[in-house]
């Protein structure tokens, strides 16, 4: 199965249906395929964006099951890329 990617988890808070949608597309792909999703949000932070505590946990314990965390630090690539750019 190929592989889905966000551009960025968090940054606007999902409406309610919206983070329910959200949740019955990474349900099914619980241990059946890979899911990248970026984000600059640590993980206490999140149920902001999902806005129900039930939902975040239930969404954090499909995802970080068999995960790789990959947390990256330095300059944004897309603000080095538009510096770069201007030259």
């Amino acid at each position: 199965m190929p592989c889905r990617a966000t551009d960025e988890l968090g940054f606007v808070p999902l409406s309610k249906a919206g983070a329910e949608l959200l949740f019955e597309v990474i349900s099914p792909r619980y241990e059946r395929g890979s899911i990248i999703i970026p984000s600059n949000l640590p993980f206490d932070d999140r149920t902001e964006v999902f806005g129900s505590e039930r939902l975040t946990g239930a969404l954090h314990d499909r995802l970080t099951h068999h995960v790789h965390i990959l947390e990256m630090t330095g300059e944004s690539f897309r603000l080095r890329q538009s510096r770069k750019d201007k030259r």
